[in-house]
């Protein structure tokens, strides 16, 4: 494609060439290799790399406390909620900034205000993955990173249907498509983090469909039929009493999104299991940064341990469970957490009472009693589980359950 007009500290998507092209004020096209800073006209500090759009609800829009955050890079810009390009730092979103007016909808309001109202010096919360992501990237591969944060808390994935791309930006899929048509139309990939207000039966049993259909459709909009599309398995959240079913129903979302990354090409998960919260449902900051590395790992191919199968050895009272794609051998700091048994009414059944682990390996001691009909292995159950394993590379292993076993 060809650019016709800049503003100052974008990005620029390059071609399959590893260059972007631009039509100066005399007719003349200007080919910019991968890199920068350029000026071109009026425009200053253009980066030439790959485009990255952040998506889904809070914990990808970034509730991390500002505390030890990410620090900038010349080499990392951002297409703010504004709509101007910037430097990114953190927070990357503000959404009160937006002129898509579905933001504003999403808070109440009914119209985008008049004026862009000013920031507050006082926030303390707003840290995100997506600063690491791209400084990860960049490292790397020596390719300038621009970000789009287009995510809004506390938003479903019928809110991102596609099929309300005709309302434009009164649709959060509208409002994203309208950016990236903004800053030309091309991008190199989609982070996605989003689940947690999904995680209820009715949207549970759906999920698979909806993802299939918000992706195809990003990639077809995009004209991108291999769009990469990578992410997060929802982490932990500390339940309430007035939500007796969340064990359930966190366990079957987290389950529903590991069993979907292998049903389209060029997408990728990676786990928030076992990382701490700042708050009853929020990731915090050091926690988000290790999952900006992980997701950087799958632009690499670099994929999550995932299990490769499960033996029960009755006759020595053991669990097997080998997984692929791990890293450096799996480990865990202090004792190995996370798995459990349970039956059909996901009553824990105790009969494990040591796990070890020996590279790609993990093995699961078992007491002598003989498991009940219908007993079932778990990763991670429950809204609030304790896991700790990762890899040497830091993946975690995701949650996953219930794996029949009897």
């Amino acid at each position: 494609m060809i650019y016709t007009t800049l503003q100052s500290y974008q990005v620029l998507q390059r071609d399959s060439d590893n260059q972007a092209r631009v039509k100066q004020a005399d007719g003349q096209i200007v080919e910019l290799p991968v890199g920068g800073p350029y000026t071109v006209g009026d425009a200053h500090d253009i980066l030439v790399g790959d485009i990255w759009v952040l998506a889904g609800q809070s914990n990808m829009e970034g509730i991390g406390d500002l505390v030890d955050v990410e620090s900038p890079s010349p080499f990392v810009h951002s297409f703010q909620s504004r709509e101007e390009w910037a430097i990114a730092e953190e927070p990357l979103h503000w959404l009160g900034e937006s002129p898509r007016i579905v933001h504003h909808q999403l808070w109440g309001f009914d119209k985008v205000p008049d004026k862009i109202p000013p920031r507050d010096p006082q926030k303390t919360k707003g840290a995100g993955l997506g600063l690491t992501f791209a400084k990860e990237r960049y490292i790397r591969a020596g390719v300038p990173i621009g970000l789009i944060p287009s995510a809004h808390g506390g938003t479903s994935m019928e809110q991102w249907d596609p099929a309300k791309r005709d309302v434009g930006d009164a649709s959060l899929y509208g409002a994203l498509l309208k950016r990236v048509e903004k800053v030309g139309g091309k991008i190199a990939g989609v982070l996605w983090y989003q689940g947690e207000s999904d995680a209820y039966p009715e949207a549970t049993e759906r999920y698979h469909q909806r993802m299939h259909t918000l992706v195809t459709a990003l990639r077809a909009d995009l004209q991108a039929p291999d769009l990469p599309f990578y992410y997060v398995q929802i982490g932990r959240f500390i339940r309430s009493i007035a939500d007796p079913d969340a064990d359930v129903c966190w366990s079957g979302m987290r389950e529903a999104q590991r069993t979907w990354q292998d049903m389209l090409p060029h997408t990728a998960m990676v786990a928030a299991i076992d990382l701490e919260l700042n708050d009853w449902i929020h990731v915090g900051t050091q926690g988000l940064k290790r999952l900006g590395r992980r997701l950087a790992d799958c632009v690499d191919g670099l994929r999550s341990p995932d299990i490769s199968s499960v033996v029960l050895e009755r006759e020595r009272a053991l669990i097997r469970i080998t997984y692929r794609y791990v890293r450096g051998g799996l480990h865990a700091h202090g004792l190995p957490g996370g798995f459990s048994l349970r039956d059909q009414q996901g009553v824990a059944i105790p009969a494990i009472y040591k796990t070890t682990m020996e590279g790609n390996v993990v093995t699961l001691h078992l007491t002598e009693e003989p498991l009940s009909e219908g007993a079932a292995l778990w990763y991670g159950w429950g809204a609030d589980p304790y896991c700790n394993i990762t890899d040497g590379a830091d993946m975690a292993i995701p949650a996953f359950g219930p794996w029949l076993l009897a």
